[in-house]
């Protein structure tokens, strides 16, 4: 018997599946909709699916913004399990043919620690690209942006018109950049003593 009491014998649910958000990860999301949960919201992964756990009485916005943030929850999730070079090598390989063509073919793409005022750089003569440990433990579209960013630097040296005309082919730059500028900004906060987080 499973310790979950959506799985429970005589638990009434409503479940829907739907297509993910562009680069979410997962080929679907399906939510399942519980009268025995009240507050609470969770989501697994289930093969190539992703599935969210949610009170009944919760309206389609609520679920549609709890969907958007346990998502993000998932992906940061698992960008703790630390990535390596190697496979931060072929991640850039498989996004630089997945919305560059393959033309951006960096020599070496690494994790650097010296990083404290920029997500990222890239070094066109060299092709090499070098990402902040900062990132470590983001969510995965948040990597793959800057990942992005710096493939397009290859291709592109400035930040003019035709370096963003490429970053557009990437459905969740916005995002990225958002959660980016929340983290710089939440930096700059004052800490108050005393305060603790939770």
């Amino acid at each position: 018997m499973s310790a979950d009491p959506l799985h429970r014998a005589g638990t009434p649910q409503r479940s829907t599946t739907s297509p993910p958000p562009s680069g979410s990860g997962a080929s679907a999301i399906e939510v399942r909709r519980s009268a025995r949960r009240r507050r609470t919201v969770s989501a697994y992964r289930e093969g190539d699916r992703t599935v969210v756990l949610i009170p009944a009485r919760m309206s389609e916005a609520e679920e549609q913004r709890w969907v958007s943030v346990m998502l993000d929850k998932l992906a940061a999730q698992e960008s703790k399990r630390q990535l390596g070079d190697a496979d931060l090598a072929e991640r850039a390989e498989r996004l630089s043919d997945q919305y560059f063509g393959g033309r951006a073919q960096p020599t070496s793409v690494r994790w650097v620690t010296n990083q404290n005022t920029r997500w990222g750089s890239c070094t066109p003569a060299e092709s090499s690209i070098r990402l902040s440990h900062r990132l470590q433990g983001m969510p995965e579209y948040v990597v793959d942006y800057v990942l992005l960013h710096e493939l397009a630097h290859l291709l592109v040296p400035g930040h003019g018109p035709r370096f963003w005309r490429l970053l557009e082919a990437y459905p969740r730059t916005e995002r990225a950049r958002g959660y980016l500028e929340g983290v710089v900004a939440a930096d700059r906060l004052p800490h108050l003593p005393g305060a603790r987080s939770e």
